[in-house]
């Protein structure tokens, strides 16, 4: 399994909204792990902070950052970006 890591913070309504309909994807189905990183929690490393910190939501495919979604695609439009954009990371 890869890992797909979403930087995030609360109260941010465009990473709210990623991360559910991301998990509402069969992303095993992918091989893909989902991991929600709250920039701003205490136990975040600082750098994190200042790098994401006006840019979330942010994807990132172990470790190396996505293009930035499109907060209009849902369901099977974010499905093929993900296909898309994973199967170009692999190779």
């Amino acid at each position: 399994m890869r890992d797909l890591r979403l930087y995030s913070r609360q109260g941010c309504c465009l990473c709210a909204g990623l991360e559910e309909r991301l998990r509402q994807l069969d992303l095993d189905s992918l091989q893909l792990t989902l991991t929600t990183v709250d920039i701003d929690h205490p136990e975040t490393p600082s750098e994190w902070k200042a790098r994401y910190d006006l840019e979330v939501p942010v994807l990132a495919l172990d470790h190396k950052e996505l293009p930035r979604v499109s907060p209009r695609l849902s369901g099977d439009g974010l499905l093929k970006w993900l296909v898309k954009h994973c199967l170009l990371e692999s190779s």
